[in-house]
């Protein structure tokens, strides 16, 4: 014990010798220099599902079929580290795990999700940067911050190439940012990842739009806002979801995503066709306090986004999907909480929140949500309409936060050859989430 304390007494000689023991850490910071200019800093977060869902028609676990089905996942585990590691220089890497629950390969390995290096060109005026970027084009949520998005999930669909030629969300990319005035800014090139990854792709062609196996071309993407009221950071690539009220913020942003010969088909007469993938989006955002001496808080976003993969492309999203086959392959929706997420067509997105007063129940509140997808999808006989309406409780803000939602999605079913997939049913999930937020 007396060596414990002799070794104590000479770590603390020795930072204080070095002018840095009243000032090396201050606001989660690990400060760098005196007046914390350079520093570096790391965050954790973590949410914790366990879930009811009713399965789509046909859904089989391990080749026993399944209608109704719980289980308990970790959504998402991360660990960022980045700073302004020296004037002008930013690192910023992001690490970790998604999706993990019983059906998944086990003992899960952390990996990469960002890691970029940026250099500032002109002060605050424009960034440079390269790596495995989440910086990404066409709206705001391409690029969500997860630890503070309002309800369970972020629009997914507006990750647009998601896990196709991209790595959740993020791709090798040289990209400039920066800010002139109320006006922000990213433009960004990226190098696509190799289609033939993906999980399931096949490279057999057809009438149907998919993404080409040939060596990709870049892709090319930016995002455009104004930010009326208070100013946002755009240090990391990711947007805050909502700020509880703590920030007066309105923007109103444009963009788009573009790569030339992206896509191909089967033309008439059985000829290649190659397309370019063309994405467009609108959208706007707005976060701040209803009442400041009670806390209440607003929280609204709203996109319109037109997504051109060519004629009849659709693809499905299912969210650490506890069903791994199906007896029924008319089933557009593939298995278990599959839906038609992607697609040739427009979508019209909102989500609205409400934070209630602080200290509603004890020292915490609540924050009651909804959002709604609705998607006219080239390949589907009515717009595809998924929707989450859920409750925060706020325990701690976004550092400790639980949330029950339900969510619902349409069913559609291919009943005749070639003939867009009919609307049949809905189906939903019964979600219990909790977030535990070091940042």
């Amino acid at each position: 014990m007396r060596k414990l304390r002799l070794a104590g007494a000479l770590v603390v000689l020795l930072l204080s010798g070095n002018g840095v023991m009243a000032q090396q850490f201050k606001d989660g910071k690990l400060w760098l220099n005196e007046d914390g200019t350079n520093y570096f800093k790391m965050t954790l977060h973590s949410q914790f599902w366990i879930r009811n869902t009713e399965m789509n028609p046909g859904s089989t676990i391990n080749g026993y079929p399944k209608n109704n089905f719980t289980d308990i996942g970790i959504r998402r585990a991360r660990v960022q580290a980045f700073g302004q590691v020296a004037d002008r220089v930013f690192l910023y890497s992001h690490f970790g795990i998604n999706n993990f629950n019983y059906g998944a390969d086990r003992k899960p390995s952390f990996f990469v999700h960002d890691i970029t290096g940026e250099y500032e060109i002109v002060r605050k005026h424009l960034w440079l940067g390269t790596g495995l970027a989440g910086w990404n084009g066409l709206t705001r949520f391409s690029g969500p911050s997860t630890a503070t998005i309002m309800g369970l999930d972020i629009p997914l669909f507006e990750l647009t190439t998601f896990e196709a030629t991209d790595q959740f969300l993020r791709k090798f990319s040289l990209y400039a940012k920066g800010k002139f005035g109320k006006f922000d800014y990213r433009v960004i090139m990226s190098n696509p990842m190799s289609v033939q990854k993906s999980n399931g792709y096949s490279a057999a062609i057809s009438e149907i739009s998919n993404f080409s196996p040939k060596p990709p071309k870049m892709q090319w993407h930016g995002y455009f806002q104004w930010q009326f009221l208070d100013q946002e950071s755009n240090a990391t690539p990711y947007a805050t979801g909502t700020y509880l009220g703590s920030k007066r913020v309105f923007n109103i942003g444009a963009g788009f995503q573009y790569q030339p010969e992206a896509m191909w088909h089967k033309g008439a007469g059985s000829d290649t066709v190659t397309t370019d993938m063309r994405q467009f989006a609108v959208d706007a955002y707005y976060d701040a306090p209803v009442n400041k001496h009670t806390g209440t808080a607003l929280s609204a976003y709203a996109a319109f986004v037109n997504l051109d993969y060519g004629p009849g492309y659709l693809r499905n999203l299912a969210v650490m999907n506890p069903a791994n086959g199906t007896t029924m392959p008319n089933i557009i929706n593939g298995s278990g909480n599959g839906y038609p997420t992607f697609g040739t067509g427009n979508v019209v997105y909102a989500q609205l929140g409400y934070k209630l007063k602080n200290n509603l129940i004890g020292t915490t509140t609540l924050m009651p949500y909804a959002s709604v997808q609705h998607a006219s999808y080239e390949r589907l006989d009515k717009p595809m309409t998924f929707w989450d309406l859920g409750l925060n409780w706020l325990l701690k803000g976004h550092t400790s936060k639980l949330t029950f939602a339900y969510q619902n999605r349409p069913v559609f079913e291919t009943r005749t050859p070639g003939a867009n997939a009919q609307l049949t049913s809905h189906k939903g999930s019964y979600i219990l989430q909790y977030q535990v937020f070091l940042n």
